[in-house]
């Protein structure tokens, strides 16, 4: 079943010839698929790497080549599989679909309290006609679809639970193709992976995702590669001001009710672009029109992130983060009268983890955690997320960065 039938092929610039049965083929022609094709997969990165415009329609196809390879692979190894024929159509359907129900500019809205992309997918594939008809074509199970791609909704059918772990792990086919993908279209060599040495060196035993010990490098690098991108891409300062130019702007909104969430749900770039254009008097959506056009406010300050301080209590939490800002907009307005409210903005980068749960399949044919093998990034993953996680200062360039600095410490320790 996953090497029979597969008489199309896409061409990608990662992987080269991608196969697709006619089914699964359809499903990419579905309007809830296509418009992925809309949706840049790393949002306002191309202003600092300007060949970052890759879509989330491009990372789909990889993460579907990829989960297909993984099943190849595990197939390959083994006499007997908890697999149907269904199920595993209802994998390959999810791995192209698991993006469905993501925002636009990449994670720009994800700390706002919004329902998660994996069950607005869930809910698109149990409702949206179109789509579930494409799914059934494609000889997968609407249902089951649907669950393997929202991890968090309660089922208690065990080859959905190993689906699940497949395409939500370490080593899933989601990391594997977006952190190569990134690294390519941005033009930095960090992220690379060596795939195809992961993908052999998995096996499948008691429905528990497995790796060949001699394979334990590929971990290492697959960490290591992550620290590097977001140190490099995904939190490079001119990314972050971005980033968080559009989350002042769409918070602000959302707190003086000019929009309410709904009015987020299921857009593309060009969709959310829109938005603002509703309400183009409206002074904080001016940021998402100077993101558009890459007029970026300056990290004139930065701080490491410490517990217990004021600035951490009032800017933790991305809901209550304009308290700490008005103080930082009081003080400096003084000497920078033409200071706006929008103009301040306090950037404080959700925690990441670099830890692993993958087994270790051993030499002997015993099974090991990947923490008692000594794995680099175990011991040190705590101190890479600590590095990376400071709080830091957006401003116009006007402002000196001596002036930013004395504000931003004065509201740090209230």
């Amino acid at each position: 079943m996953l090497e029979s039938g597969f008489i199309h092929s896409v061409k990608d610039p990662l992987w080269g010839n991608v196969p697709f049965t006619e089914g699964l083929k359809a499903i990419l022609d579905t309007q809830a698929a296509e418009k992925l094709s809309r949706i840049k997969q790393n949002g306002p990165a191309y202003h600092i790497y300007p060949g970052a415009v890759h879509t989330r329609l491009n990372h789909s196809i990889g993460v579907y080549h990829i989960g297909r390879e993984m099943l190849l692979s595990i197939a390959r190894k083994s006499t007997e599989l908890p697999f149907t024929g269904k199920g595993m159509m209802s994998f390959l359907a999810a791995c192209l679909l698991h993006d469905i129900g993501h925002f636009p500019y990449a994670h720009s809205l994800k700390e706002l309290s919004m329902m998660e992309h994996e069950e607005i997918a869930r809910h698109l594939i149990e409702e949206d006609d179109e789509l579930g008809a494409a799914i059934s074509k494609a000889g997968a199970d609407r249902e089951m679809t649907a669950m393997i791609i929202d991890k968090d909704c309660s089922c208690g059918d065990p080859e959905t639970a190993i689906y699940r772990r497949i395409l939500s792990g370490t080593l899933d086919p989601d990391k594997l193709d977006y952190l190569s993908r990134d690294a390519f279209f941005a033009g930095i060599p960090y992220g690379r992976q060596d795939t195809d040495y992961i993908i052999t060196s998995l096996s499948l035993s008691d429905g528990t995702l497995l790796l060949d010990k001699s394979a334990i490098s590929s971990v290492e690098q697959v960490l290591f590669s992550k620290y590097m991108m977001y140190r490099n891409l995904y939190w490079h300062k001119g990314v972050r001001s971005a980033t968080a130019m559009i989350k002042k702007a769409i918070l602000t909104a959302l707190r003086e009710n000019v929009i309410t969430f709904n009015d987020l749900y299921l857009k593309d770039d060009y969709e959310f672009y829109a938005l603002q254009e509703r309400f183009s008097d409206y002074g904080p959506f001016s940021l998402i029109r100077d993101v558009e056009h890459g007029r970026l406010l300056e990290r004139k300050a930065e701080l490491g992130y410490r517990e217990g301080e004021t600035l951490t209590e009032e800017a933790e939490r991305i809901e209550t983060r304009y308290l700490a800002e008005d103080k930082v907009l009081s003080i400096l307005k003084k000497g920078y009268p033409s200071l706006r409210k929008e103009d301040v903005i306090i950037d404080i980068p959700e925690p990441i983890s670099f830890e692993t749960d993958i087994k270790i399949l051993m030499p002997d044919g015993t099974v090991s955690d990947a923490s008692a093998i000594g794995l680099i990034f175990q011991k040190a993953g705590s101190l890479f997320s600590s590095s990376l996680r400071n709080a830091a200062l957006y401003l116009p360039s006007y402002v000196s960065e001596d002036d930013a600095l004395e504000a931003f410490k004065v509201v740090r320790h209230g």
